[in-house]
């Protein structure tokens, strides 16, 4: 799978290496890998379970716990049902911060389930090399390809071949409070680092700053992702992605930002010890309930947020804008990171999860699915359903963007994205340095 990929007005290369080209449509804008650990064995019986007419029961694993993210799944896999009567689908929720750990634990003993969350990039890669995922290249119907769009599709593929679905668009940015931004004098988003630094102590004054959930690691390393997406050309993120070293000047700049950028304590009181997206204290609830003014997070902000609401509604001021220009660096001011949640068949999945997989994609699905989670679909005929300012303003820098990459930890596969989470939150806990970071990363990149 490509590891960063480049967007303009021409068709899709399939032999470009790194890169892929979308055309500059709504449908194209998932120029993102899904992340995913794959699965194996599922509790649905083989490849031909389901034929003839006998029962199927599979297995759902997600990560919507509470909320209309919950209900959206309840009623989806029940419509399914309906209309599939010999299928029973059995639903679990896993809080999002423990799935990838479930997941793993599940693929080690065989006993994974047959439709779960997938988020791709080096992870899915190489579950697919171990034969775990399930080849769902043939069972993507035309009326699917026709929805979705080819570009968007190719992002759950591995050497040309389907092994999961997008369901929505997931870039990164800063969510932010229009309100607060506001009341403390702030009048336009911030567009370059110097500006973020004018805003943030304006926001501080008046009792909001960003809020970050250090505690489960990941958002805190979202900082430093962001950095070296400034600091670093697309060839050396590539680069990096391929020979897993991490030797280019770049990724010690990046580290040397994010450093400078900490030490003006820009984050919320005891962010080390606070939870991304659980309770009115996560960083998420922070900003939901005005005591935090921003957060860097991707697209599925605005769904976590909500949920936290005290009325659990949608922030009726929230706005969104992209990581700042930061100067210095070889990366394009205009990129953006992010992702695109998927899913996937585990390897023994019966062909009743890809006709699943199909159904997730159809235009009542997918417009249940951007209500429920305020995400953007991927499906170009649920796209009218969108009206959100802040989820236009997320299409808008997209189109405006040279390239996307992916998260750096999918990117760079599990042991290489843990030791960079740790690195970054012992940096920003003053327990360690720059080269901290990169000798874990380089050392952990070693063990494969």
């Amino acid at each position: 799978m490509g590891d960063i990929f480049r967007k303009h007005s021409e068709t899709f290369d399939s032999d470009e290496v790194g890169f892929v080209a979308p055309k500059k449509t709504l449908a194209m804008a998932v120029a993102v890998a899904l992340s995913a650990l794959g699965m194996a064995a599922c509790t649905g019986g083989d490849d031909e379970g389901g034929s003839g007419g006998g029962n199927v029961e599979m297995q759902l694993w997600h990560n919507a716990t509470t909320g209309p993210g919950k209900a959206f799944w309840d009623k989806t896999v029940a419509d399914f049902q309906t209309a599939h009567p010999n299928v029973k689908i059995k639903i679990q929720q896993v809080q999002n911060e423990d799935l990838d750990g479930k997941l793993q634990t599940a693929l080690n003993s065989g006993s994974a389930p047959d439709i779960f969350l997938q988020r791709g990039g080096g992870k899915m890669a190489a579950m697919v090399e171990a034969g775990q995922l399930k080849d769902i290249t043939a069972d993507i119907t035309d009326a699917t390809k026709q929805a979705v769009g080819e570009a968007a599709l190719k992002t759950g593929q591995v050497d040309g071949k389907a092994y999961s679905v997008p369901v929505s668009i997931l870039p990164g940015g800063l969510w932010y409070s229009k309100d607060l931004f506001s009341k403390a004098g702030v009048t336009a988003p911030p567009t370059t680092l110097e500006e973020l630094n004018t805003a943030v102590t304006k926001l501080k004054a008046n009792g909001t700053p960003i809020a970050l959930g250090a505690k489960d690691a990941w958002p805190a390393a979202h900082w430093y992702y962001f950095f070296a997406l400034r600091a670093c050309s697309p060839a050396a993120l590539d680069a990096a992605a391929k020979d897993k070293t991490f030797t280019d000047a770049c990724w010690t700049k990046a580290g040397e930002d994010l450093k400078a950028f900490a030490d003006t304590k820009p984050f919320n009181e005891g962010f080390l010890t606070t939870s991304a997206q659980q309770g009115a204290g996560s960083s998420a609830g922070l900003v939901a309930n005005y005591k935090a003014s921003m957060e860097l997070m991707g697209a599925w902000d605005p769904g976590v947020i909500a949920s936290l609401t005290k009325d659990t509604k949608p922030l009726p001021d929230l706005g969104y804008f992209p990581f700042p220009a930061v100067p210095g660096g070889q990366g394009d001011p205009a990129a953006i990171m992010g992702g695109a949640d998927g899913y996937s068949c585990s390897a023994q999945a019966p062909k009743e999860c890809a006709d699943f997989l199909n159904y997730i994609l159809t235009k009542d699905v997918q417009e249940g699915y951007y209500k429920a989670f305020n995400a953007l679909p991927v499906s170009k005929e649920a796209q009218g359903a969108v009206t959100e300012d802040y989820l236009k303003a997320v299409l808008e820098a997209y189109n405006k963007a040279p390239y996307v990459s992916q998260w750096l930890d999918t990117i760079y596969g599990q042991n290489v994205g843990n030791a960079l989470n740790v690195g970054v939150v012992n940096l920003l806990a003053g327990k360690g340095d720059v080269a901290g970071i990169l000798q874990a990363v380089n050392d952990a990149a070693k063990k494969g």
